[in-house]
């Protein structure tokens, strides 16, 4: 098994039959290990972003429950907790799947969970606590779960800013606080209504977004991808843009259709997605890979499609199947429910198949051993 070294690039693939962990030092040639909790689901794995040497994975397994196994040396001895995030007793609600980790400006791991919830570590995943404003939050009741079930799937720390964070809840809607979760107010002004071109009018009516992601370098600019189009908003603005230009649209929700998008990891104004026909046929249009990418804050997508396959490619990828590094020029991931995984060495203006026959991609993580 070769070395995995200071510098080298490393990406994390979590599917629904374990762990697969790669690596290459010039993104041409890359060695693998793995699979890892083999028969278990893992929907998300990270390689840790400012240390750059812990990898922590979100194992659903039918021995341990859903927990965050650790290990400090690429997947050559994991930790394995007790216990994982918890509910209250009390709540009678019972974490079923974990969906997305992050670490926090303070080194903090968080760990979004289905039903709905975010819980919180300072022991790297030994321990958890629930953010109690947000998991019993008035209301709650009322949340609805989209396709893929009621799941807190996307946590965005705000860099440098402890008590700020958004967060994404499959299909209750966008939730941001500004007190370290103490209290929480929803953000989904803008957004249109299903299949009609009628806006929300107001923040407190629920959406389903898929996917969030901060601008490199404005991190109060965020980017989103919903199950009703594409969106742009900003600290201040009262309400979600639109932002589909080149993007194709679907018939059934009347915008921009697709589940991922990802930020390139240091040019300003610059993303990637991946759009679907639409939630009736989550597929690539026309079986024809493509990833769209803006460089003008969402003015306008491009496709982007040189070594992706143009023909029988019916492929669908998943909210968590796009991710950067951050190299220079960056790297582009992307994983399907077919087991392809794709990578580009030059911010995604080319392709090369990376690995194929995977079990059926969940996520793709991408990081620099020795930090950012």
């Amino acid at each position: 098994m070769a070395a995995v070294k200071k510098g080298d690039t490393v990406v994390l693939v979590g599917t629904r039959k374990g762990l697969f962990l790669f690596h290459s030092r010039d993104r041409k040639r890359w060695s693998s290990r793995g699979p890892y909790f083999e028969g278990d689901t893992i929907r998300h794995a990270i390689l840790d972003p400012d240390k750059g040497k812990t990898v922590f994975a979100g194992v659903t397994s039918e021995h341990w429950g859903p927990v965050v196994a650790r290990s400090t040396d690429f997947g050559g001895k994991w930790s394995i907790p007790k216990e994982g995030p918890r509910f209250s007793k009390e709540s009678g609600i019972s974490v079923t799947k974990l969906w997305q980790l992050q670490k926090g400006p303070e080194d903090d791991l968080y760990v979004g969970v289905e039903p709905a919830g975010l819980f919180r570590s300072e022991d790297d995943g030994a321990t958890w606590s629930s953010d109690d404003g947000l998991n019993y939050r008035e209301g709650r009741e009322k949340w609805e779960p989209g396709g893929g079930g009621l799941c807190l799937h996307t946590i965005l720390p705000y860099p440098g800013d402890s008590k700020r964070m958004l967060v994404g809840i499959s299909a209750a809607g966008i939730f941001a606080t500004k007190d370290a979760g103490e209290s929480w107010s929803m953000y989904d002004a803008g957004i249109r209504w299903y299949g009609k071109q009628k806006l929300y009018d107001r923040e407190d009516l629920s959406t389903c977004v898929h996917k969030m992601v901060r601008d490199p370098q404005d991190p109060a600019i965020v980017y989103q991808q919903n199950h009703a189009g594409m969106y742009r908003r900003t600290r201040g603005d009262p309400a979600w843009k639109i932002i589909e230009n080149g993007l194709p649209i679907s018939k059934s929700t009347g915008g921009a259709f697709g589940f991922p998008i990802a930020a390139h990891p240091h040019d300003r104004a610059t993303a990637y997605a991946v759009p679907l026909v639409g939630d009736y046929n989550r597929v690539t249009p026309g079986g024809a890979m493509a990833v769209t990418r803006t460089t003008d804050g969402g003015k306008h997508w491009t496709k982007m499609t040189k070594g992706l396959p143009q023909r029988g490619a019916w492929f669908t990828v998943l909210r968590e199947g796009l991710r950067t590094d951050s190299n220079d020029p960056a790297g582009v991931y992307v994983g399907t429910t077919t087991g392809q995984l794709y990578n580009s060495r030059d911010d995604g203006n080319s392709w090369q198949l990376m690995a194929d026959h995977l079990p059926q991609v969940q996520s793709v993580e991408a990081g620099i051993v020795g930090g950012r």
